[in-house]
This record gives structure tokens, C-alpha cells and sequence, in this order.
């Protein structure tokens, strides 16, 4: 008796699909293309050329990460074109921190079956978060892995390598006493903080993902969904002109925790919650969790996403270069001296 022959797509696993895939995203990916990319995806391997000719003492830097729990919001949805934003801007900010300009930037989608029009959402917003950062896409991973998610759901996850001179790099130790703090605004929740916002909005609040958000126009899918803003280009502009003594990425663990990161010792940060308008979005949350303070600041960015520390004389002069990049950006503290081992973030409210 004959018996039909197996397949690996008899198993869950469809390699025409992943064929079909990978002929969807080549145009997507050909856009973000750098003069340095060698070679088209495909290969083993992705080939960048460093042009060592443009740096005297060139360092690499690079940064991983994902999107989180936002993913969650994707699902609900069935919204896949502006989470590959998000995974790339959670990473190229990371080390735009260092004064790296991002070269290069290679994904990880990992799914339970493979369904090449959704997988090709997903590396639409990988792309053109790659060309707001400036960097190029030059490869990835894709994994069909059956039972192993449920259905219609995925997990992604990308790197990013850039470069910056050795003379240039930023890692705070510049920062003194009286330095100004420049704090630029956010465009929402970024990729952090989703699993108490989730909690918040859809079970203390009672919403649904079709709602109107309250005190404002967007439905919650939107304003859930809004992709995390990249810095990339209007810090690069600054770093030509500009002393820029520290970075900090507000990402997981908010001012609170991510400011002190970059602080010289017997430094502190005075940051003033007044200097600049709390989005509706964190009022909202605030209230309907009667969180506290410090939790909301700890888990939040809370309307600023990325945090600059610069001397007093250019404060002024680096607003007014941000808002002509189209960036919102406030003179929101300053460093104060503290006692060795102390150095944190003190929030002064008023």
C-alpha cells in the first residue's frame, strides 16, 4: 500500500511561502540602501563596507531590542506597518546616545505560520524606520515555527551597528555642574510601558481598541499605535554645531531610571515636571489607575523621549536649532552637585 509522502509543509512549515516573502520585501529593502551595502538580500550574510577613509580612529557601536508588549495591540487590530518603526527606532536611538551614526540594521520575525502579504507590512515600517534613522537594511531572519505561537500572532527583534570617531564618542563624562537639560518630546507611549497601559486602558477604563480615547480625537488603536519617534537625524544636525555632553534614551524605566545612566559621580539631575505640557495620554493613565507619581515616571516616558545634558551658554541656541527640525523641545533642569554614589534624578514639581 502506498502511502502519501510527507512534506515540511505537511509539518507547518512552508518554504514557497518564504520564498514568496522574501520577493515581496526586496523592493522595501533595495530603498534603504546605503553606497557602502555590497550586496542585495539573500546571501548568508549581509555586506557592508566601512569607509575607514572618512574616520581616524573609528569605533563601532551597537544596540538590540524589540517592541514589547505593544505587539499586543498589532494583534488586536491585525495593524502591522508602522511596529517595524518602532523595533528599528528602540535601537538606532540607543546609540545615537553614543553619537553613533547608524549604519546598518538587520531584523529577527519569527512567526507561527508564515503569511508573506503580513510579514511584508511588518518589513514596510522596518524599512522606513531605516530611512528616517538613515541606515540600511542588509538582512535578517525569518522563522516559521508551528505551535510554537498562537495563531496569527509574531515576535521581532533587530540590531543595529553604527559608527562614531573615538574622540567623539558621548558617554557623559563631560557633564558638570550647571549644565542645562534639553528634554525632546515624544510622540506617545514609544514601545515601553504597554503592559500597564494595556491594564489601564482596557481594564480600569473599560475601553476597547475601536474607542475614542478620552480627551482626544484618535481612537485607542491609534494612539496605542502611534510609532516610536527616531532621533537619529535632528541629533546628528545638532552633534556638527553644537556641544552635546550627555544622551539618554527614555526608554523602559523612564527619566527616573535612564538619566542617572549617563551622570558623572557627584552629579545629580534636577529635572522640573512643569517645564513642559504632560501629554493627555499620561494624565489619562495617571488618573485612571490613581497611580503614583514616581511609577508613572518610572515606567513612562511621560512625553519626552530623549534627554540631552549641554552647557548653560548653548541651551537656547539648541532649542531653537531642534524646533526648526520640527522637534518640541524644553530647557526642562539642570545638574546639581551631590555626594558620590548618590546620583540620581530629583523631580521638582512647580
Amino acid at each position: 500500500m502506498n502511502e502519501k509522502s510527507v512534506t515540511y509543509k505537511d509539518s507547518g512549515v512552508d518554504i514557497a511561502a518564504g520564498n514568496n516573502f522574501v520577493n515581496l520585501i526586496k523592493p522595501l529593502v533595495k530603498a534603504t540602501s546605503r553606497p557602502e551595502v555590497l550586496a542585495d538580500i539573500g546571501g548568508f550574510g549581509g555586506l557592508f563596507s566601512l569607509n575607514t577613509a572618512k574616520f581616524k580612529n573609528p569605533v563601532l557601536v551597537s544596540g538590540t531590542d524589540g517592541v514589547g508588549t505593544k505587539l499586543k495591540v498589532a494583534f488586536l487590530t491585525d495593524r502591522h506597518d508602522t511596529i517595524g518603526i518602532d523595533l528599528v527606532a528602540m535601537c538606532v536611538n540607543d546609540i545615537i546616545v553614543q553619537g553613533a551614526e547608524p549604519l546598518f540594521f538587520l531584523d529577527y520575525l519569527a512567526t507561527g505560520k508564515l503569511l508573506p502579504e503580513k510579514g511584508a507590512e511588518i518589513v514596510k515600517g522596518i524599512a522606513e524606520g531605516c530611512k528616517q534613522a538613515g541606515c540600511a537594511l542588509i538582512g535578517g531572519e525569518t522563522a516559521e515555527m508551528p505551535g510554537f505561537y498562537a495563531e496569527g500572532e509574531y515576535d521581532v527583534a533587530g540590531f543595529t551597528v553604527g559608527v562614531v570617531e573615538r574622540d567623539n564618542i558621548i558617554d557623559g563624562s563631560c557633564i558638570s555642574v550647571g549644565n542645562r537639560i534639553i528634554g525632546i518630546a515624544s510622540s506617545g507611549l514609544h514601545s515601553n510601558g504597554y503592559s500597564l497601559a494595556r491594564t489601564l486602558i482596557f481594564d480600569h477604563l473599560g475601553l476597547t481598541i475601536d474607542d475614542t480615547f478620552p480627551g482626544d480625537s484618535a481612537s485607542v488603536a491609534d494612539v496605542l499605535l502611534t510609532p516610536t519617534r527616531i532621533y537619529v537625524r535632528s541629533i546628528l544636525n545638532l552633534l556638527k554645531d553644537f556641544t552635546i555632553n550627555g544622551i539618554a534614551h527614555i526608554t523602559g524605566g523612564g527619566l527616573l531610571e535612564n538619566v542617572p545612566r549617563v551622570l558623572p559621580k557627584r552629579c545629580q539631575a534636577t529635572i522640573h515636571t512643569s517645564a513642559w505640557e504632560m501629554p493627555n495620554l499620561f494624565c489619562v493613565l495617571q488618573k485612571a489607575g490613581n497611580v503614583e507619581r514616581d511609577e508613572m515616571y518610572r515606567t513612562f516616558n511621560m512625553g519626552i523621549g530623549m534627554v540631552l545634558v549641554v552647557p548653560d551658554h548653548q541651551a537656547e541656541e539648541i532649542i531653537c536649532r531642534l524646533r526648526g527640525l520640527e522637534e518640541q523641545a524644553w530647557v526642562i533642569g539642570e545638574i546639581a552637585a551631590c555626594e558620590s554614589g548618590t546620583e540620581h534624578v530629583e523631580l521638582v514639581e512647580g
